[in-house]
């Protein structure tokens, strides 16, 4: 399919609206398609003349590029019209490349409509156009009544129209994550449109605004950087801070966040209340949490060109006060305000299908090995069977085998004195080495409660488990020797009650030191 992109916007290559079309074509298979920038070319307004209907028929008499425009028009399987919304109707430039198209019509006066028009000159009936367009309102509905009416008498098959309110949000690279949401969206749009048609669903989801009103308008009202007075508005920072206030999406619990951006000694608190939020550059309040940070570091935090995680951990900025914020804040100042459908929950893995099968071991083996060992391989067989609900982690996979190999071990005659502590210590190497691999094993186990696998990609969380996990291997490396005494004295039934004593304490330790530790390294 030959497809023609008639860029009408006079930022070239740089305009939102043809990222909007480029994205719609790679959904609909056309990345081929070729773009001509209007801008870019000589074409001049059309003078009235008509001497394309009488003295050159078919042929302008204005020699410049528009020539080349329409026959690459007339040639086109699919035509679209990628333009911003100007005045509430089409780009100067663009309104010149319509008017220049008067010799793909002739001159006899044709009944297609009430009104009157003019037939076709080429065969027109199986190209389909596309009218793809943003603007800065926050929302397309009620402002393209004009380009509505244009392109219908344009169109006479009719055509496909994508508006998309909120365009200047589209060259933010601090909002890329919600572009990029609503460009998924418009492939998805593209390849519907090449099978047939744009379903009703995409169509109503492409209709939604990326922001509310309100959360939109105060972002666009921030980026001006000039007062309603038309006095010089707010420095740079400011109005940065002020427009990633703007995304904050209350809670019902109140913050003071502040920020010392120490490069350019400015402060700034943004207070969040249930209702909202307001900037503070003076008349500072107890802060909740306080951010000291370079201006510049942040930004570039912003705008996805360094990683927030990555620089706290080399201690490039630090967080005072309540830490649990950091923790959330993708959640509250992410931007997600879209209906877009919540993704396929993932599995998630539990600690206590890990550690089922060998506490049946150490119990059960320390009261009546024939007992345990039975119950042993019993847990290993149906511990497969809860990984139908629960994801399995490489130590729960490795653990089937050792519990059953213990297990038979003992029901062939081996000592349960020798074989409780041998399993004490094979767990123990396995927390050990997995602390030496690339997931430590507390965080394959605790990574649901901070963002699920995004979280391997902290390394501040990732440090925080490595150290837990060695303390955990420490634990069950040396659980063996007192183990081995304890199964040979009076209260070996007792092993297990006894062995669970430690684990409980670090345990304890363990839910204290995930949330200390990080608020300590934030610290500084």
């Amino acid at each position: 399919m030959r497809a023609l992109v008639l860029n009408g916007s006079p930022k070239g290559r740089e305009s939102n609206s043809l990222k909007l079309a480029q994205a719609f074509l790679s959904g609909a298979g056309c990345e081929n398609a070729e773009i001509i920038d209007v801008y870019a070319l000589k074409i001049g307004p059309c003078r009235g003349c008509f001497g394309c209907w009488t003295k050159t028929p078919g042929s302008c008499v204005i020699q410049d590029d528009m020539a080349c425009v329409l026959q690459k028009i007339a040639q086109a399987d699919l035509l679209i019209w990628s333009f911003p919304l100007y005045y509430f109707s089409i780009p100067g430039g663009l309104k010149n490349l319509i008017d220049r198209q008067l010799p793909l019509a002739l001159p006899f006066m044709a009944g297609q409509t009430e009104s009157g028009g003019h037939p076709s000159r080429i065969d027109r009936s199986k190209q389909r156009q596309v009218v793809i367009s943003t603007c800065g309102f926050w929302t397309s509905q009620g402002n393209y009544d004009a380009v509505n009416a244009q392109f219908s008498r344009l169109c006479e098959e009719g055509f496909t129209a994508l508006y998309c309110g909120q365009g200047e949000l589209f060259r933010v690279p601090e909002l890329k994550a919600r572009t990029e949401e609503y460009l998924d969206l418009v492939r998805q749009a593209g390849a519907e449109f090449a099978g047939g048609g744009i379903s009703a669903g995409t169509g109503e989801r492409l209709l939604e605004p990326l922001y509310p009103r309100e959360v939109f308008e105060r972002m666009a009202d921030a980026s001006w950087g000039v007062a309603q007075d038309g006095e010089a508005g707010e420095d740079e920072s400011y109005n940065f801070t002020a427009q990633m206030a703007a995304l904050y999406l209350p809670d019902g619990k109140a913050r003071v966040i502040e920020f010392y951006y120490g490069d350019i000694g400015k402060r700034y608190q943004i207070v969040c209340e249930p209702g909202g939020h307001r900037v503070l550059k003076e008349g500072f309040l107890p802060y909740t949490t306080r951010i000291e940070t370079p201006y510049t570091l942040w930004r570039a935090i912003a705008r996805g060109e360094a990683s927030g995680q990555e620089a706290l951990f080399s201690r490039k900025y630090s967080v005072l006060g309540d830490f649990e914020l950091m923790m959330r804040w993708d959640e509250l100042f992410g931007g997600r305000f879209s209906k877009a459908p919540a993704p396929a929950l993932e599995r998630k893995t539990n600690m206590g299908v890990l550690l089922a099968p060998w506490i049946v071991i150490w119990v059960a083996m320390a009261i009546d090995k024939g007992l345990g060992g039975v119950l042993g391989v019993l847990s290993a067989a149906l511990l497969p069977l809860v990984w139908l609900k629960v994801e399995a982690t490489l130590y729960e996979r490795l653990s089937v085998p050792l519990v059953a190999g213990l297990s038979l071990a003992v029901l062939c005659g081996a000592s349960a004195a020798l074989i409780v502590p041998l399993s004490y210590l094979l767990f123990g190497l396995m927390w050990l080495l997995s602390g030496l691999a690339k997931l430590p094993l507390t965080a394959l186990y605790s990574q649901a409660g901070y963002g699920g696998k995004k979280a391997f990609e902290n390394p501040l969380f990732m440090h925080t488990n490595r150290i837990l996990t060695f303390c955990w291997a420490g634990l069950y490396l040396i659980t063996p020797i007192w183990t081995y005494f304890l199964m040979e004295s009076p209260l070996s039934a007792f092993t297990g009650l006894i062995n669970s004593v430690m684990p409980a304490v670090l345990g304890a330790f363990t839910a204290w030191f995930q949330g200390w530790y990080p608020r300590r390294y934030a610290r500084g």
